[in-house]
Order: C-alpha cells, then sequence, then structure tokens
C-alpha cells in the first residue's frame, strides 16, 4: 500500500461522517424552505416568515441532534457490550476462542498454517483487539461518539436551513418565493450531487430525487399557504 492511499477504516469512517453531514445539511434546506415558502403564500410581511424559520430552523436541529443522540448512544451501548462479552469469553475460554481465530482466517482465504500463524502473533500482541476487529468489526479506541453525532448532525442542518431562509428574507416580497425556489432547487442539486460521489453512485438519479422532492414540498407548502391565508383573510 501506497503512502496516502485511502484503504484504512479511518477514511471510511470519516466518509461515513461527511455523507450523514450532507444528509443533515439536506434535511435542514427541505424543510426549512417548505416552512418559509408557506408562509410567504400566507403573507408577504417579513416578521411571520422570519419568526417561523427561525423556530423550524430551531426545532429541527433540537430534533435531529436528540435523535442522533439516542441512535448512536444505543449504538454504543450494543457495542461496549459485543466487546465486554468477547473479553469475558477470552478470559473464561482462552484456548477455544484462539480456534475461533484460526478458524476465521482461514474463512478469509488464508491456508490452515498460515491462518494459525497470524492468529498467533495478533494473540501474543493483544488477543482481545484481535477478536474485535475480526469478529465484531469494531475498534475499542474508536466507539461512536453520540455527543459528537447529535453536534454534528444539529451543525449540518442549521447550516442548511440558513440558505433557504436567508433565500427568502433578503430578495424584495416580490420576488422572494421566486428565488428561493432557484436557490433551494440549485443547493438540492448540488447536495444530490456530492451524496451521491461520496457514495459511489451515479449523481444523475439522486440529484433528480432530490429536485423533484424539493421543488414539490416546496409547491405544496406555498398552495396551502396561499389557501390558508386567502381563507384567514
Amino acid at each position: 500500500m501506497h503512502a496516502g492511499e485511502p484503504h484504512d477504516a479511518a477514511l471510511s469512517g470519516r466518509l461515513n461522517w461527511l455523507r450523514a453531514g450532507v444528509l443533515g445539511a439536506n434535511d435542514g434546506i427541505v424543510s426549512t424552505a417548505g416552512l418559509v415558502v408557506g408562509m410567504a403564500g400566507a403573507t408577504t410581511s417579513t416578521g411571520p416568515i422570519l419568526a417561523a424559520g427561525v423556530a423550524g430552523l430551531v426545532a429541527g436541529a433540537v430534533s435531529m441532534a436528540l435523535g442522533e443522540y439516542v441512535s448512536v448512544s444505543s449504538q454504543r451501548d450494543t457495542e461496549r457490550a459485543l466487546l465486554q462479552k468477547e473479553r469475558d469469553e477470552l478470559a473464561a475460554f482462552p484456548e477455544e476462542e484462539f480456534e475461533e481465530l484460526v478458524a476465521l482466517y482461514e474463512a478469509k482465504g488464508l491456508s490452515a498454517a498460515t491462518a494459525r500463524k497470524v492468529a498467533r502473533e495478533l494473540t501474543e500482541k493483544d488477543a482481545f483487539a484481535a477478536h474485535a476487529d475480526i469478529e465484531l468489526r469494531l475498534d475499542p479506541d474508536e466507539l461512536t461518539n453520540p455527543w459528537q453525532a447529535a453536534g454534528a448532525s444539529a451543525i449540518a442542518f442549521t447550516a442548511g436551513s440558513l440558505l433557504p431562509l436567508a433565500a427568502i428574507l433578503l430578495p424584495p416580497p416580490g420576488v422572494r418565493v421566486a428565488v428561493t425556489f432557484v436557490v433551494v432547487v440549485v443547493a438540492l442539486a448540488a447536495t444530490g450531487y456530492l451524496s451521491a460521489r461520496l457514495g459511489g453512485a451515479r449523481p444523475g438519479r439522486a440529484v433528480l430525487r432530490l429536485v423533484t422532492g424539493g421543488a414539490a414540498a416546496m409547491a405544496v407548502t406555498y398552495g396551502i399557504g396561499a389557501l390558508v391565508g386567502t381563507t384567514l383573510s
């Protein structure tokens, strides 16, 4: 492996975090855009639109952070339980665990002699780490962090939300909805392209899905806002 080549697990983890950030930003764009465009359909006053947008941004960021914290905390608890079980098994049945390690390396394609040699060397270095890696695909020193996940999710959602919020507030009332539609569609196309590239997929379908879904959401919320605004006026 050459220096700098992306073959380590750390790179995979960073890509997963980046993909999650892109998706969080996309959620912020769509949900806040739908909210402020809906309000703009009901009123041309800047105050209510700003209040609705900020409330949606804060509520969405808190909700995303809380959901991510709960999800990742559950994942971390499961990881810890699995690691503790592995520690207990190693302490109680070291020989059986060693033979299991040999069998796992044989299953990966190593010859019996090579598998036993690799298992012996890894066991002598750190038996627990060896079993955690081959059996659980876990690094005991690199468990998921729920606080980090919650913070990243909240920041990504907030960053995405600021775009439609600025797009609806900065232009004159007569063109603010049209400007927001254009800005949001472009932003969704960009996030769709980026998320597809990070995932190794073709970007065309991802971009089309996001743009179509986001445009439909804004059209529906604008129509409902206009209907409600007319009914209440």
